[in-house]
This record gives structure tokens, sequence and C-alpha cells, in this order.
């Protein structure tokens, strides 16, 4: 009944998301095209630009195919060579406005910049950690005071101190995309979420392999049913799998296959002339776009 209840319960397939393109549930986005090769080659990209706030689209000023991000907004650049064609908008330059700053000490523990600012202490180590003048471009301010916190912009972000966060945790970068967005009067409307597609990233592979009959006659027909899945329990579409049947006596067939779409192969079995109370063994090995999956089972030959 288990095998039936499998078989019957794989309704949507899966395959895999559109080559350099993913979703994002959180705000209900996509990245894709070059945009998505500089995210996902950003160490922590999720941390330093946050999550899609729209989708790409063609700022009227500009001219350019822009996308917002939580921290960050993406330009296009398609003059430039290829690989450098992406740039982080100067978000923290078009949004700061001189204000005072407390009177902390810079002198050690500090890194000076051509433009004469410097930054130091725990927003140098995070400034190192994340990417350095290549992501968040030079200081423009020293410490300042911000609603009672202190922060210090730079070019394309803007540090805030958050004492009370525990150790490593204590600068956060300020949502300069969200704000900005607001600032530059985009339309409100691009924040919507957008249609799933029912694309979905495979992360693992869910392998279960079951026998028609647990013991078959010396001559039979047996039949072995693989059924692959991700990790939600998706059926997972155009998996290469490999059934391998290891005889008693020593020798193995191999049965290549690919999943349907509802996850499954099915390969037919004769058992020809097989000894009176020895084992076959069933190996299962799954193979979709580099991730793995094995199973194993069995069943014994029987009069």
């Amino acid at each position: 009944m288990l095998l039936f209840g499998l078989l019957a319960g794989t309704g949507n397939f899966v395959h895999a998301q559109e080559a350099g393109s993913k979703y994002f549930p959180e705000t209900g986005h996509n990245v894709s095209g070059d945009f998505w090769d500089y995210y996902q080659k950003t160490p922590e990209a999720d941390q330093v630009f946050g999550y899609p706030l729209t989708e790409a689209f063609t700022d009227t000023t500009s001219g350019r195919m822009v996308q917002y991000f939580t921290r960050a907004r993406f330009e296009l650049h398609p003059e430039l060579p290829e690989g450098q064609q992406v740039k982080l908008t100067s978000l923290g330059s078009k949004i700061y406005t001189p204000g005072t700053g407390p009177n902390i000490p810079s002198s050690i523990g500090c890194r000076n910049f051509a433009n004469g600012r410097s930054v130091c202490y725990a927003f140098l180590d995070f400034f190192d950690k994340y990417g350095g003048e290549a992501i968040f471009g030079q200081p423009i301010s020293g410490f300042e005071s911000l609603d009672g916190r202190i922060v210090q912009y730079f070019e394309r972000a803007r540090f805030d101190w958050y004492p009370e966060y525990g150790e490593g945790e204590k600068v956060v970068l300020a949502d300069l995309g969200r704000m900005y967005f607001d600032i530059a009067k985009e339309d409100a409307n691009r924040l919507q979420p957008v249609q799933y597609d029912g694309l979905v990233n495979v992360l693992t592979l869910q392998t279960r392999v079951f026998v028609w009959k647990a013991v078959t006659r010396a001559n039979d027909q047996q039949t072995v049913y693989v059924v692959v899945q991700d990790q939600k329990l998706s059926p997972v579409y155009n998996a290469a799998v490999n059934v391998v049947v290891n005889w008693p006596d020593g020798s193995q067939q191999v049965f290549p296959f690919t999943t349907n779409r509802n996850g499954i192969v099915i390969v037919p079995l004769p058992v020809q002339n097989q000894a009176f109370g020895s084992m076959v063994v069933v190996n299962v090995q799954v193979d979709y776009q580099g991730i793995k999956g094995k199973a194993i089972t069995s069943f014994r030959v029987w009069r």
C-alpha cells in the first residue's frame, strides 16, 4: 500500500529552474541573467545585498536595466567588457546628508583612504570581510549619529552599529535599496510579488526503491520501482537512474533509465534459474545535474 501511495501521490513534477535564474520566495521576485551571475558570485550575497525587491526593469532616467535589492541596486552596463557589466548604484552617495558625529578616537585600528576618510574598528573588520571597496566603495563620512546610533556612510552602503547584538553581529547594513526606491519615487507596483512559475531548485534527492514481490520463484517475473523526489517530496523529472541488480552468483546487470514526469522508473526484471533461498540485491544510483541519490532493496528466491 505504501508503494501505491507513493506512485499515486506524485503530482506536479519538478525540474531545475531556468539556467542563470533564481526565484526568491522571501520576496516573490526573480534574479536572472547577468544580475544572477553577479549575485551568486558574491560571497554571502543575501547578507550584502539582501533579497530582490523588484524584477529587473528599464530605468526611464538612465535607460539602463536595473534591479532593486534590500540593500543595493544593480545596474547593467552592456557597453563594458563581459564580466564587468554589472555595477552597483552609489546609493550611499545619493542618500547621504552630512550630519554630526560622536567624538570617537580614530587613529588606531583604522585604514585611511585617498579621499581623506577612514574606516575603523569593527566597521573595518566588516568592510574587509564582506568585499571591501569593490562592494561598498570608499567611506564618504566619518562616524555619525543617526537616530541614536553610530553610523558611517560609504559610496554604496551605510554601516549601522548595534551594540546590543551578539558578538560578530553588531555591524548591520542599512536597507539603502529599499530607502532609495522610495526616494526615487519608483512605481510601488514593482514591489508586488510576481506569480511563481512552479520551477524550483532541486537541492537534494530523496530516492526510494521497491520490488513488486518480496519473494519470487526460481523462474519468475519481478518488477523494480524507483521513486525520485526533491527536498519537498515533489517528483523529479528526467533524473538519470542506474538500477544495478546483483545476482547471487556474483554477476551484475545494469539498467539505465531516466525518470518520467512522476519521478518514477519501472524496470521489468526476469528472474531465471536462481538458487533456492538465495538473495538478490538491487542498488539504485541517481544523478540529477550533479546531485546524487542512492537506495537499496532486495528480494529472496524461494520455491
